[in-house]
């Protein structure tokens, strides 16, 4: 796979608990940032209180070889309880994609919720691309193991989703 071909990565899990909690947990921006290894907290931006459709939030990410930079999403999918989705912008053109422009973003995040036995099944995905993020970066160093690099992002990335899956099940799943 090539980074223009929008290289994607899905995971999901059933949780044995109250989809409405569930809901709660995966519209709360700043959750995220408890369970992944990049993202280092998040803030709503506009004086928004929370997620709704053209809700705008900031980020702030770190990794080992990129070190630190800012991002601005776009919630372009609300539909509760059923689907949240975002997309992400970078707007410092810290990896030279241009412009922020939410129709053409770095990346696209999505949870889907649906109801299930005596719980519900949760999804959570990511397309990379269009615009240039840092794995851009990075494949620009060696473009002959664009695959590659490729393929280890997104093994990076489903276990990095994965372990946030989990995290939500266990607190969806703790009394309250």
């Amino acid at each position: 796979m090539r980074y223009v071909d929008g290289p994607a990565v899905e995971c999901d899990l059933h949780l044995a608990a109250d989809p409405a909690r569930v809901w709660e947990l995966v519209t709360d921006i700043e959750l995220p940032a408890r369970f992944s290894p990049e993202l280092r907290r998040v803030r709503w931006l506009d004086g928004s209180g929370g997620p709704a459709l053209g809700a705008r939030f900031e980020g702030y990410n770190h990794h080992p070889l990129l070190g630190e930079w800012r991002t601005v999403s776009h919630v372009v999918l609300y539909d509760e309880p059923r689907v949240f989705g975002w997309v992400v912008t970078d707007p410092d053109d810290r990896f030279g994609g241009g412009p922020p422009d939410p129709g053409y973003p770095g990346a696209s995040w999505q949870y889907r919720l649906v109801a299930e036995d005596d719980g519900c099944r949760l999804s959570h995905s990511v397309r990379i691309g269009p615009s240039r993020t840092g794995l851009s970066l990075i494949i620009d160093q060696a473009p002959e193991n664009e695959e590659e690099i490729i393929e280890r992002r997104l093994g990076a990335l489903r276990e990095a989703m994965a372990g946030t899956l989990r995290g939500i099940r266990d607190l969806a799943q703790q009394p309250r």
